[in-house]
């Protein structure tokens, strides 16, 4: 019988609480969802070739969609990172248990300050460069981001990584009482899904979904797990009257 992780809290498991958690991180996804699209809405310059033609989206956005992209993610990625305890809350097994708080731990601490906001300031800082400073804009930008962005991505990626172990693990062996199926409720399924988008050309709305990979996954994960919690519910009574 799969039990629950109480963490000193209750010996109960209260699934409204755990609803409520849901609820706040898909508020949460949807904000920073809102934040994305502000930044990837638009199209590259076809004129342009490789990195430069990437970043070519951004020399369009005012700094006022800069601000709001910056500033939603902040809050919202704050906001799931909270809510990915109801999940930890579900998983009976101590080690899947502490490998997912580990990296949700990681998350929180790397995905917000660490990426979100010093990926858009990279893009404020590519902008103006490029208003002063053209021909060197590129190569300071690049290393711009190398300092200041790319070590808290690697470490991003690697809780990222041991969360999604612990979630996937959890769900897929039984030690939820969710169905083992529900383990496709997780981060990157719906990532991995929304990136597929990347096949279907240089468009305005695939390039705003597919920069809101993330904030979609999680859409994705709490939305699913929203939507299948009744089926754990009965599964865990059932456990407990059986």
């Amino acid at each position: 019988m799969a039990a629950f992780n109480d963490i000193g809290i209750s010996r109960q498991l209260d699934w409204e609480r755990i609803r409520k958690l849901f609820i706040i991180g898909l508020t949460g996804g949807c904000m920073t969802f809102a934040g994305d699209w502000l930044l990837g809405y638009g199209v590259y310059d076809q004129s342009l070739t490789g990195l430069e033609r990437k970043l070519s989206q951004y020399l369009t956005l005012s700094d006022t969609k800069i601000f709001w992209s910056a500033f939603l993610g902040l809050i919202g990625i704050s906001i799931e990172g909270l809510c990915y305890f109801g999940i930890y809350r579900l998983i009976a097994n101590d080690r899947y248990a502490h490998i997912f708080r580990s990296g949700v731990f990681g998350y929180m601490l790397f995905a917000a300050c660490g990426v979100h906001v010093p990926c858009l300031s990279s893009v404020f800082f590519y902008k103006h460069m490029m208003l002063s400073d053209p021909e060197t804009a590129l190569e300071l930008s690049v290393r711009f981001g190398s300092y200041f962005l790319l070590p808290a991505m690697i470490l991003f990626l690697i809780f990222f990584i041991v969360m999604s172990i612990g979630q996937i693990g959890a769900f897929a062996k039984g030690y939820t009482p969710y169905p083992k199926w529900c383990w496709c409720f997780s981060l990157p399924v719906g990532m991995a899904a929304t990136m597929l988008l990347k096949f279907t050309g240089d468009h305005a709305v695939s390039n705003g979904l597919t920069a809101a990979w993330i904030s979609i996954g999680n859409i994705w994960m709490f939305g699913g797990l929203l939507l299948t919690m009744h089926l754990a519910k009965e599964r865990n009574d059932n456990n407990e009257t059986g």
